[in-house]
């Protein structure tokens, strides 16, 4: 909660950075950059930046890639912007342990990962009138990171059989479709409900059934249903006459990317982690070590994460100035692209620190 309030709206907002790996250390800059000239443009309240250790660079100064330090300090943020990590890389036993951005999601309960994915002017894209958003339950299902209080839900009681658990609750698809049916109601007001109820009949069957009795509370929403194989195809074939889609963790990341990739490219794909009091930027990419240090990250899907961010601030505080900013960093972004100027991921030329500073200057206008 935003503690410091003025008269006309929020007089501080204090915003974690943590810059992760790889191209983090220049996307997470970058952001932050945008993320002051659009809410200065608007003459909105102060930013305090507080940077804090995670990731490879962590474990080589606190011996963990995320410091308990970390942890306590994001406690009394108002919200966080995190950078890609690559977990992969890091020596045992932090390899083998859950991400750093996994503790962070587990730590503050960020069940809610919302993700949008449309396509913008200027950048070529598969489905070129896609405008959704994929509503990702973001602590049960299959993932064996996200599903047990202690211990992994994967293991292999012999080296030759692998096993792995997916925990679904009622309370869990409930709060989840409650999210989705929401944000529907400030979009086109349509839901769809993704499962595979004809092979997992219990698991993704609880999930259905829950939506479907968070939807009687939106008699104004239109739903529908799809199993998670057949959706890929109709967003290939149609991707346009989605509004909101809503799915378990792994049906939610695997449709989410899709869609990111259909809209345009994946460097563009913003994410938002979310709970009732705390939310998270990151983006739905990797941290791209091939391309790290070389100044040709697209930064935009941070970019529109962080616009995420202040709007869930906005809805939080009820300062209107931080939604005109949010509003400002996306016209900023598409009139960079719609001009040409873009990144080497979506055949453009322009660097990192280019695409930037176009979106700067044009942030300061818009």
């Amino acid at each position: 909660m935003i503690a410091d309030v003025a008269h006309d709206g929020v007089k501080t907002v204090r915003i974690g950075s943590m810059l992760g790996d790889g191209i983090g250390h220049e996307i997470v800059p970058a952001t932050m950059r945008v993320v002051d000239e659009a809410v200065d443009a608007e003459h909105g309240p102060s930013i305090e930046w507080v940077e804090l250790p995670l990731g490879a660079d962590a474990i080589d100064t606190h011996g963990t890639p995320i410091p308990e330090s970390t942890l306590e300090e994001l406690k009394s943020l108002d919200t966080w912007i995190l950078g890609p990590h690559d977990s992969a890389s890091y020596p045992e036993p932090f390899r083998s342990q859950l991400t750093p951005g996994g503790v962070v999601r587990k730590t503050f309960d960020l069940f809610a990962n919302i993700r949008p994915a449309a396509a913008h002017p200027g950048v070529r894209a598969v489905s070129a009138s896609m405008d959704l958003v994929v509503v990702r339950e973001n602590t049960e299902g299959f993932y064996a990171d996200r599903n047990m209080f202690l211990g992994s839900g994967e293991f292999m009681p012999t080296p030759d059989v692998a096993l792995a658990v997916g925990v679904f609750t009622r309370s869990a698809c409930e709060r989840i479709a409650r999210e989705a049916f929401t944000l529907a109601q400030g979009r086109r007001k349509h839901v769809t409900i993704v499962h595979k109820t004809n092979v997992l009949a219990m698991t993704t069957g609880l999930f259905r059934d829950a939506c479907r009795t968070v939807a009687v509370d939106f008699p104004d929403v239109a739903v529908d249903e799809e199993h998670i194989d057949a959706l890929t195809a109709h967003l290939v074939r149609r991707g346009g006459d989605f509004d909101v889609i809503v799915a378990e963790n792994m049906f939610g990341d695997i449709l989410s990317d899709l869609a990111g990739e259909l809209s345009g490219s994946l460097g563009m794909a913003p994410s938002l982690n979310s709970s009732e009091n705390k939310a998270m930027a990151q983006a739905a990419h990797g941290s791209a070590p091939d391309i790290a240090g070389k100044n040709r990250a697209n930064p935009t899907a941070l970019f529109l994460s962080a616009a995420m961010m202040l709007e869930w601030l906005a809805g939080n505080s009820g300062d209107a100035r931080l939604t005109a900013a949010a509003h400002r960093i996306r016209r900023a972004v598409d009139g960079a692209l719609e001009s040409g100027v873009a990144t080497a991921d979506l055949g453009g030329r322009a660097s990192t620190s280019e695409f930037t500073e176009t979106v700067i200057a044009r942030a300061k206008r818009v």
